[in-house]
């Protein structure tokens, strides 16, 4: 009798069973290297499986020696895409091979092998898998460290457990005065590996993320995190569970919201701090949709939310949450909880799903209630955040702190007031008191979230004039080469101080420069020197004219000619790399520049700059070049 053994059969002793049965005395047994390839990759990866199929091998080896049977390995060790493709059965089909290529017995304990190997043709023995672990009835040995006001317990080799007890507004991170001591590495294997079976072995758990170095277990209430070098430092284990059931009668603001959720469906923001609460205020709210008759489901990886059976949870199909949106715009649900909305990927799926019309609840990290909305900026196109998230729930310590109504019109926004800069403007209500507490907006190509906060009689301190001082300033530094300060004179004007010698080139040829500049950003420009300041000596007051102040003489400088390209102008200075030198045309300042490791000076096209240098050359003025 010709057998060949698959990975399952070997792990679980099948062969040394049979043997001792009397079932393969005399057998030929073909061992794949293939299983002993995949036993040797879970033994180093720390998993009990691996060395116990080493072990069995070991015993098929001895019962050779014996004479009882006769073992040969066969075939040949999996590739790395091979064994990256265990999972899709990559290893299985060479085993199978092997046993065609023998006229073997295929043994094994994988109902799917079996399965497989019986469509192929093959004689198949199938054998009941050994339960491995504990059964669901004994529970967990890690259980033993919650009490009834743990939230999480942490547990890592050559550390003292620890556990997250209290109430959810005073947590304590505290150590667990029961345990034996610091965890052992051989400790850590047993409670990793107990919760790794009992996961596959009990209908209350499974795993729902497994690679290498870290396992995602769903158990019970418990999601337990079990992560393994060389991902982590050391075997590290952290399970966690609700400590809380609510309803939204528990939260403030209950009334409200119930008849916000129920007016229509919306586009909801839970957020709050990692342990706030979040996931309990978004199963209260799961909880009260389904009472009021609508269909909900929910989109999480994991799934850890406590929620009634009549809510199907869902999770990422073949991996991505893109997939199971797909699935659910057909199956048609009023509201869909997605918890949680982290990645740019996660935040398209949601307002996807927003867009074509299915109710969404989406839970997210945040420190503020504001800073939820700000994530989906240029995630999603600004004028459509509103018609994707129309409420922010904000959650702290375990109670909702603030709601806010999002809503967009196209005005003039807070603290300007020139009726050419209507736009539209995302407001950011406070749903208690229906006052606006920030505005959302495109100012100068930049979108920006400005609160509106400031009081009258102290405008210094409000958003948009800290936005404003902060654009004119780089307007004016990126013309000028000394100092720049900004002084705002009202809603639409401003004072600008520049050194002396900047005057003339900040305000431009006929004042066009400034011009441009009071017509991008929408406010009045005084231009003044820094002497005009209060407190200040002298009057040069750029204001007054375009020309600027009389200027001390500059020495002549070295003529040259520039060239013009289809990309730049070029001035080419080969003795002065390095040097910062002033490009001037009949002696009046053009700009500063610094002479490139080539040797020239070259300008980009289409810029102020190269315009006004080209204008020069054009009318035949005379270019010069001086040391700054």
């Amino acid at each position: 009798m010709n057998v060949v053994p698959d990975t399952s059969a070997v792990i679980d002793g099948r062969v040394s069973e049979r043997v001792a049965d009397g079932d393969y005395e005399g057998a030929t047994v073909f061992v794949p290297e293939a299983v002993v390839g995949e036993l040797e990759a879970q033994a180093n990866a720390g998993h009990d499986t691996g060395w116990d199929g080493i072990a069995e091998l070991q015993r098929i080896a001895e019962l050779a020696d014996e004479g009882t049977i006769t073992a040969e390995f066969v075939g040949r060790r999996p590739t790395v895409a091979e064994q990256e493709g265990a999972g899709e059965g990559d290893i299985d089909a060479l085993i199978r091979e092997l046993a065609v290529e023998h006229d073997a017995v295929l043994l094994t304990s994988d109902f799917v092998q079996a399965e497989a190997g019986k469509a192929t043709g093959l004689d198949v023995e199938y054998v009941e898998p050994v339960p491995r672990g504990v059964t669901e009835d004994d529970g967990l040995d890690i259980e033993r460290f919650f009490t009834d006001d743990t939230m999480s317990v942490h547990l890592k080799t050559g550390t003292h457990p620890k556990a997250k007890r209290g109430d959810i507004a005073d947590l304590h991170y505290v150590r667990i005065d029961d345990a034996d001591g610091p965890s052992d590495e051989e400790q850590m294997e047993q409670w990793a590996d107990e919760i790794e079976a009992t996961a596959r072995t009990s209908t209350q758990g499974f795993i729902e993320l497994s690679e290498p170095g870290m396992t995602i277990v769903q158990y019970r209430n418990y999601r337990i995190a079990v992560a393994r070098p060389p991902f982590s430092d050391a075997i590290e284990i952290t399970a966690v569970r609700p400590i809380a059931k609510t309803t939204l009668d528990d939260y403030e603001f209950a009334d409200e919201l119930r008849d916000r959720f129920t007016e229509r469906q919306r586009g909801v923001l839970i957020a709050g701090a990692p342990g706030a609460g979040k996931s309990t205020f978004a199963q209260a709210v799961a909880e009260f949709l389904n009472d009021s008759d609508y269909a909900v489901k929910t989109m999480e990886k994991p799934r850890d939310l406590q929620v009634s059976d009549e809510i199907t949870q869902y999770t990422a199909l073949d991996g991505d949450m893109a997939n199971t949106a797909d699935s659910l715009l057909l199956v048609r649900p009023d509201y869909t909880i997605y918890d949680e909305v982290r990645k740019t990927h996660d935040f398209e799926v949601f307002a996807d799903m927003r867009l074509a019309g299915v109710g969404m609840v989406g839970v997210t990290h945040a420190t503020r209630a504001i800073d939820a909305l700000q994530r989906f900026v240029g995630r999603v196109e600004l004028g459509m955040i509103p018609q994707v998230v129309d409420t922010v729930v904000f959650i702290e310590a375990g109670a909702v702190d603030t709601v806010y109504d999002v809503t967009t019109q196209v005005k003039v926004p807070e603290g300007l007031t020139a009726e050419d800069l209507s736009r539209p403007v995302i407001q950011v209500v406070d749903f208690e008191t229906g006052v606006p507490e920030y505005e959302i907006y495109t100012f100068n190509n930049q979108v920006v979230t400005v609160p509106l906060d400031g009081a009258e009689g102290d405008r210094s301190e409000t958003g948009v004039d800290r936005l404003a001082r902060q654009e004119i300033e780089r307007e004016i530094r990126s013309v000028a080469r000394g100092h720049v300060d900004v002084e705002l004179q009202g809603q639409n004007d401003a004072v600008v101080y520049v050194e002396e010698d900047d005057i003339s080139y900040v305000i431009g040829k006929g004042g066009g420069r400034i011009t441009d500049i009071e017509n991008r950003l929408g406010i009045d420009i005084d231009v003044r020197t820094h002497a005009d300041r209060p407190g200040g000596s002298g009057s040069a007051g750029g204001g007054a004219g375009a020309d600027g102040p009389a200027s001390t003489p500059k020495p002549q400088g070295e003529t040259v000619q520039p060239e013009i390209t289809s990309r730049h102008v070029v001035i080419r200075m080969d003795e002065h790399v390095g040097e910062t030198v002033e490009v001037r045309a009949d002696d009046e300042y053009l700009f500063t520049a610094t002479v490139g490791r080539g040797g020239d000076i070259q300008v980009s096209r289409g810029s102020a700059i190269a315009e006004e240098l080209e204008d020069a050359i054009d009318r035949k003025r005379t270019i010069t070049v001086v040391p700054a």
